[in-house]
């Protein structure tokens, strides 16, 4: 799966919130600065091409919404992250956050809770 630009991800994270709607929708669910109407637009239409967003015409407008869910795109992001700076360990993952302070004991402790619990 290709990683999508800043751009392109700040897009998808509107739109899946929204779960879908027209270029104004989108614009209007955006964080300030929102980008000009038709950047968004332009990216939009990109992010169809690329499979990420399908779009319906009504009329003069299009109707775009999420072609796979931010769960989807998050665990394939995150899995290219963990093959290529940790070596496919995630174990190595949470020891770099642990040594970074980046996770608290509590934490670690609840992710063991999960882990039992899911055995």
């Amino acid at each position: 799966m290709e990683k999508l630009s800043p751009q392109e991800e700040q897009a998808m994270q509107v739109l899946w919130k929204l779960k879908g709607g027209v270029v104004k929708d989108v614009l209007e669910a955006y964080p300030e600065p929102q980008p000009p109407y038709t950047t968004l637009a332009s990216t939009l239409k990109n992010l169809e091409k690329k499979g990420f967003v399908s779009s319906r015409r009504y009329g003069n407008v299009y109707w775009f919404e999420p072609a796979l869910s931010s769960e989807s795109y998050t665990e394939n992001m995150l899995s290219g992250i963990i093959d290529n700076y940790f070596h496919s360990s995630y174990s190595s993952l949470v020891t770099f956050f642990a040594q970074k302070e980046k996770i608290s004991s509590d934490d670690l402790q609840a992710i063991v809770r999960l882990i039992e619990k899911q055995k």
